[in-house]
C-alpha cells in the first residue's frame, strides 16, 4: 500500500518523517515540515506526549499546548521496551526519509534507534538529534527551555535594571531550535538529492540560544562588553522602547538618524534633530537621559492613540502594547488571516506564504494512537504481527530533554 497521506499537497509531498520527538522543539519542527506536505508519523509512548496533559488551558479533553504544534500528523503509540513495538519502530526508521528525536543523547541506543543503528537499516536517512546542551560534556544535563534561558544569559538581560531576572513569555529557545532543526533537515535533504548521502544533524538549545541572542552575545565576544538588564530599553538605540504619553504607553522607534529627524518634526520639536548631542545614533545613546525628558514632555500632550495616528502618518515606527487577543485581532485587521482550521481545531497560520505550493492544514492534531493500525498496515506489520499499545510501560527512562 502507499504511505499514509501519500496524496498530500505541498513542496515536501512524498517525504516521510519518523517523529520520535515530544513537547516543543521537535514537534514544532515537524509541524512546519508537515505544513509543507511531509507525511509526519508522530511516535508517542502509551501515555502520550506530555503536552497532551499540560492544562489549563484546554480545548475539549486536550491541552491547547499540544494543539499548537501537532497538526497535520498521524499518531502511533509505541512502548519501545516492548519487543513487538520496537519492531514497529525499527520498521518505521527503515522507511522514513527523516528521523527526528529529542531523547537525551545516547538514550535511544538501547532500543536500536541511535544514528548508527538507523543508518545501517536506512543509509540515506536524515537523522536529527535535538538536545539541551549537546552530546559532549553536556549530554547528561536535562535541557528544559527555562534552564537554557537562565544558563545562556538571556534572563540576565530580561527585566527591570533594579529587579530580578525574568524568563521570556514563551519557550523561545525551544521554538528557535525547532526552526534551526527544520533548516538543517532541509539542507541535508538537498545534499542527499545531490549525492545520495544521508547524515546526522545535531541541534541543541544552548547553541541556539547563543546564536539567536545575536547582538547581545556579539557585544561580549567581539566588544568585551557584558550586556545587562535595561528593562525595555535597547543597548544600542534610543528611542527604541515604550514611552509614556498623556494616556498610556506607546512603543516608539528611531532606528536611524532619518527616522529621528522625522520623529522630532512630528513631535513639533525639530531643533532636537540638529542638537549635537542627539544628531547621531551614538550621540542619542550617550545622552539618552538628557533626551528622554524632552521627548516625554511632548508625548504627554496627547494620548497614545493620537500619537500613534500622528507618528504612523509620518512614517515613524510605533505601536501599542497589545495582549495576545489584541495581537491576533491586529493581524486579522491587516488581512494576515492568522487563524486557520485544521479539521475542527483553530490553529495559527504557518508564517511562510508560498505562491505555488502553499502550506496545508488538512489534519487536526491527532488523538493518541489514532493512526496506529493504518501505520502498521503500511509497514506490513498488521494482523497477528501487530503490536499492542495497551501495555502500561512508558519510555520515561529516556525522556526527551526539551520543554
Amino acid at each position: 500500500m502507499s504511505a499514509p497521506g501519500s496524496g498530500n499537497s505541498g513542496p515536501l509531498s512524498g517525504l516521510v518523517v519518523a517523529d520520535f520527538s515530544r513537547v516543543l522543539a521537535g514537534p514544532y519542527c515537524t509541524m512546519l515540515l508537515a505544513d509543507l506536505g511531509a507525511e509526519v508519523i508522530k511516535v508517542e509512548s502509551p501515555a502520550g506526549d506530555d503536552t497532551r496533559h499540560w492544562v489549563p488551558p484546554r480545548r475539549g479533553d486536550m491541552g491547547t499546548y499540544f494543539l499548537a504544534v501537532n497538526r497535520n500528523k498521524r499518531s502511533i503509540a509505541l512502548d519501545l521496551a516492548d519487543p513487538a513495538d520496537a519492531e514497529v519502530a525499527h520498521a518505521l526508521s527503515a522507511r522514513g526519509d527523516v528521523f527526528i528525536h529529542n531523547f537525551k543523547p545516547g538514550g535511544l541506543a538501547r532500543f536500536g534507534l541511535d544514528y548508527s543503528s538507523v543508518a545501517a537499516r536506512n543509509p540515506g536517512v536524515i537523522y536529527c538529534s535535538i538536545s539541551g546542551f549537546g552530546s559532549a560534556e553536556g549530554a547528561s544535563l536535562p535541557g528544559y527551555d527555562l534552564l537554557v534561558q537562565g544558563m545562556s544569559g538571556l534572563m540576565s538581560l530580561t527585566g527591570s535594571p533594579d529587579g530580578s531576572p525574568y524568563r521570556s513569555g514563551i519557550s523561545v529557545f525551544d521554538v528557535m531550535t525547532g526552526l534551526h532543526s527544520a533548516l538543517g533537515i532541509l539542507a541535508a535533504l538537498h545534499h542527499r538529492d545531490a549525492t545520495g548521502e544521508g547524515q546526522h544533524i545535531e541541534t541543541n538549545l544552548l547553541s541556539t540560544a547563543l546564536s539567536t541572542m545575536v547582538n547581545q552575545v556579539s557585544a561580549y565576544i567581539a566588544g568585551d562588553v557584558v550586556p545587562h538588564r535595561m528593562g525595555n530599553a535597547h543597548l544600542s538605540l534610543f528611542p527604541y522602547e515604550p514611552l509614556p504619553t498623556g494616556d498610556g504607553d506607546l512603543i516608539v522607534v528611531a532606528g536611524n538618524d532619518g527616522q529621528f529627524r522625522r520623529l522630532c518634526a512630528a513631535l513639533e520639536v525639530p531643533g532636537l534633530a540638529d542638537d549635537v548631542r542627539f544628531a547621531t545614533v551614538e550621540g542619542r545613546n550617550d545622552n539618552r537621559e538628557q533626551l528622554r525628558p524632552l521627548l516625554l514632555e511632548r508625548l504627554a500632550t496627547r494620548s497614545a492613540q493620537e500619537w500613534f495616528d500622528v507618528l504612523s502618518a509620518a512614517g515613524i515606527p510605533c505601536g501599542p502594547i497589545n495582549d495576545v487577543r489584541g495581537g491576533v485581532e491586529l493581524a486579522e485587521r491587516l488581512g494576515l488571516e492568522p487563524v486557520v482550521p485544521a479539521g475542527d481545531v483553530p490553529t495559527v497560520r504557518n508564517p511562510v506564504r508560498m505562491s505555488a505550493t502553499p502550506a496545508r492544514y488538512e489534519l487536526p492534531p491527532p488523538a493518541l494512537d489514532a493512526h496506529g493500525d493504518e501505520i502498521r498496515a503500511w509497514l506490513g506489520l498488521s494482523g497477528d504481527d501487530a503490536a499492542t499499545t495497551d501495555d502500561a510501560g512508558t519510555n520515561d527512562s529516556a525522556k526527551g530533554p526539551t520543554a
